[in-house]
């Protein structure tokens, strides 16, 4: 199953967060919905600028 190393920018603020998933599609669009409470909600961090897919999440 690969895994995917992404990073999300807010627009207003530059604001970068880096996270790891094995379902980029999905987590996407629960950062871009403003699903679960975390700093991307609060920091308005949805834009996906760059992903890197990888065999494991150890890579």
């Amino acid at each position: 199953m690969p895994y995917f190393t992404y990073i999300l920018a807010s627009k207003p603020r530059g604001t970068l967060y880096i996270g790891v998933t094995n379902d980029i599609a999905r987590r996407a669009y629960e950062h871009r919905h403003g699903l679960g409470d975390g700093f991307t909600k609060r920091y308005r961090v949805h834009r996906l600028v760059h992903f890197e897919t990888h065999e494991t999440a150890r890579n």
